[in-house]
C-alpha cells in the first residue's frame, strides 16, 4: 500500500491527511505527519495556565463561505458534544454568540467613532473600484500605496480593513485585490463585523485537537521533533521525489520511498522564529536560524525551476513583523467595564481599534471560556498592533522593547478606565513578536508561489499559506485546508475537486449593497 508523507503538522497537512483517507482511501497507519517542533498545530497555538498566563499568537476568523474548511470539519465530531460535528458546532456558536460590534474604532480621545461611515472621498472610490477591475497581471511586484492616493489610508475603511486582515499599505496589491474580491459579501456589514464566524474556543481547541484525536483515531502517525532537510529528487525531467532526509535526535536519517507514495510540504512559515516575552520582560527577536519549513523550500527551489522564490517572503522581516498579546486576569472589572464602554456583551462585541494610535492597536474581548480547560474565575482577552516599531501615544518606546505590562497600561490608557493601576497589577501579558506574520503578503509577482502541484510532479506537492491557489486569500484557514484538499485531489487523480472559490462579485445584489457601503457617509 502507498505511503504519504506530510511535512508540518499546521492546520493544511492535518488536513491533507484527513483528505487522504476521506476521499483518497487511504488507511490512517500509511500517513506520517513529520513535525519539527515539540507540538502539533502549527501557527493555530494556543497554550498556558491560569498561574502562568494563557497564550495564543494569533486567533484566525471564518465566514459563511469558507466552504473547504467546513466541508473537512463535517466529518471530524466536536470534543465538547461527539453527536455534533466541528461544523455543526461552530455554526452554532455563531447563531448564539454572533458580533455586533459597536465600537468598531476609537479615537485619540478614547471616544467612538461613527464607523458606519466609510469617509471615501469620490477619488477613494474610483480607485477601490479600479483596484477591483484591474487584472491580476498587471499587479505584478506593486504595493497597495502604489494604487491609492495618502488620504486614502486615512478612511474609516482602511482602519477596519487593514485591522480586520493585516494588511499595511506596502503589502501586495495583488493580495489586496484578492481580498476585495473574495469578501465583497462582508462590505454591507464590515462596521459590525455581523458577517465573521469564529470557533467556540481558541483555533487549537476547536479545531486542532479535535482533528488531531480524529487522525490518531484512524493510525496515522505523528512524528515531533523531526526536521526534514532534503528531499532527493529522482534525475529527469519528472519532478519525483524518491528519498527524504530527516533530522532527529542529533541523527540524520533517509527514508526510501516506493512506488506510489506521495510526499506533500508546507512550504514556509509565517510564524517562524516567533518568540514570546512575558508581564516583566519583553519578546526578543531572534531570526539568525532558519527553520526547517524555509529552509526546506529554499533547498527545493535552488534545485529546480518551477517551485517558488522563498526570498520574496522572508528576506524582509521588517515589513512583515507585528506583535499579539495575551492578557490572563481573574478580575471581571476589566470585562464589565469594556461591556460599558463598548455597549457589547463581552463575546459580542468584535474588533476595537484605537485608529489613532502609534502602534495600531486593537483588541478583542473573546467569549469566556476560551481555552477549555479555563477556570469560571478566569478571563483572557487578545490583541495585536500593527506598528510595533513605532514609539507608543503613552508608553514613550516601541511595542517591541516594551514588556507585557507596558503594552497593557498603553492600552488601559487610550481606553481611559477606571482602576487603572488595579487592572495592571491583576493581569497576566504575554507578547509574541512575529517576524513572518504578514510575509504572506509581501509584494510578489508571479512564479513566487509554486503551484499545489508544480508542472510534472509525479509524487510532491506544496501545501499551505505559500502555495499559489488562483483567487482565494492566505492568512485564512480556508485556503490552507483548499490547497491541501487540491494536493490530494491532483495526486491522486480523484473526480472530487475542491469546490469552487466564492465569488460574491457575480452576484448583482451583493455588488449593489457593496456601491451603497462605498457611499456611506
Amino acid at each position: 500500500m502507498a505511503k504519504a508523507y506530510l511535512v508540518g503538522s499546521g492546520i493544511a497537512s492535518l488536513a491533507a491527511a484527513a483528505f487522504l483517507i476521506r476521499e483518497g482511501g487511504f488507511e490512517g497507519q500509511d500517513i506520517v505527519i513529520l513535525e519539527e517542533q515539540d507540538r502539533e498545530g502549527g501557527s493555530l497555538d494556543a497554550a498556558g495556565t491560569p498561574g502562568t498566563g494563557y497564550t495564543m499568537r494569533g486567533g484566525r476568523m471564518f465566514e459563511i463561505h469558507f466552504d473547504c474548511t467546513y466541508d473537512l470539519l463535517s466529518s471530524v465530531p466536536s470534543l465538547d458534544d461527539p453527536s455534533k460535528s466541528v461544523t455543526e458546532d461552530t455554526f452554532a456558536f455563531h447563531e448564539d454568540f454572533a458580533w455586533d460590534d459597536h465600537a468598531r474604532l476609537v479615537d485619540a480621545e478614547g471616544r467612538i467613532i461613527d464607523a458606519h461611515a466609510m469617509t471615501f472621498s469620490e477619488r477613494d472610490r474610483l480607485e477601490l473600484i479600479r483596484c477591483v477591475a484591474t487584472p491580476e497581471s498587471h499587479l505584478d511586484g506593486k504595493r497597495i500605496a502604489d494604487l491609492f492616493h495618502p488620504e486614502f489610508f486615512a478612511t474609516n475603511f482602511w482602519a477596519m480593513w487593514c485591522t480586520t486582515f493585516a494588511f499595511e499599505p506596502w503589502h501586495s496589491a495583488i493580495e489586496f485585490r484578492r481580498y476585495l474580491n473574495r469578501f465583497v459579501h462582508l462590505f454591507k456589514t464590515f462596521d459590525s463585523m455581523s458577517g465573521i464566524y469564529r470557533t467556540r474556543f481558541n483555533q487549537f481547541d476547536s479545531i486542532v485537537r479535535p482533528l488531531l484525536k480524529w487522525l490518531t483515531g484512524r493510525g496515522v502517525h505523528i512524528q515531533l521533533g523531526t526536521r526534514v532537510s532534503d528531499l532527493r529528487l529522482a534525475a529527469g525531467e519528472a519532478l519525483t521525489v524518491e528519498a527524504i532526509t530527516c533530522e532527529r535526535g542529533g541523527r540524520s536519517e533517509e527514508t526510501a520511498l516506493e512506488a506510489g507514495d506521495l510526499v506533500m510540504v508546507t512550504n514556509g512559515s509565517m510564524t517562524a522564529d516567533s518568540t514570546l516575552g512575558s508581564t516583566t520582560a519583553a519578546p526578543v527577536l531572534d531570526t539568525t536560524s532558519a527553520t526547517g519549513a524555509w529552509q526546506l523550500w529554499e533547498t527545493l527551489a535552488a534545485r529546480r525551476p518551477g517551485l517558488g522564490n522563498p526570498a520574496a517572503f522572508h528576506s524582509t522581516p521588517g515589513d512583515s513583523t507585528w506583535e499579539s498579546f495575551t492578557v490572563t486576569t481573574r478580575n471581571p472589572r476589566f470585562f464589565e467595564q469594556m461591556e460599558k464602554f463598548s455597549g457589547s456583551e463581552a463575546g459580542k462585541g468584535g474588533l476595537i481599534t484605537f485608529k489613532d494610535s502609534n502602534w495600531l492597536l486593537t483588541i478583542v474581548l473573546n467569549h469566556q471560556p476560551h481555552f477549555r480547560d479555563q477556570p469560571e474565575d478566569t478571563f483572557v482577552w487578545w490583541g495585536y498592533a500593527l506598528f510595533p516599531d513605532k514609539d507608543g501615544d503613552f508608553v514613550k518606546k516601541p511595542m517591541s522593547r516594551c514588556t507585557g505590562r507596558e503594552i497593557l497600561d498603553e492600552v488601559l490608557q487610550h481606553l481611559r478606565l477606571e482602576e487603572r493601576a488595579e487592572l495592571l497589577d491583576d493581569a497576566l501579558v504575554i507578547p509574541a513578536l512575529m517576524p513572518y506574520i504578514t510575509s504572506q503578503f509581501l509584494v510578489r509577482k508571479a512564479g513566487d508561489r509554486p503551484q499545489v502541484v508544480p508542472a510534472g510532479s509525479t509524487n510532491l506537492a506544496f501545501i499551505g499559506q505559500y502555495a499559489e491557489v488562483p483567487d482565494d486569500v492566505v492568512f485564512t484557514v480556508e485556503y490552507s485546508v483548499r490547497t491541501a484538499w487540491t494536493a490530494v485531489a491532483r495526486l491522486l487523480g480523484l473526480d472530487r475537486q475542491p469546490p469552487p472559490v466564492f465569488k460574491g462579485g457575480h452576484d448583482p445584489k451583493i455588488l449593489i449593497e457593496a456601491l451603497e457601503t462605498l457611499h456611506r457617509q
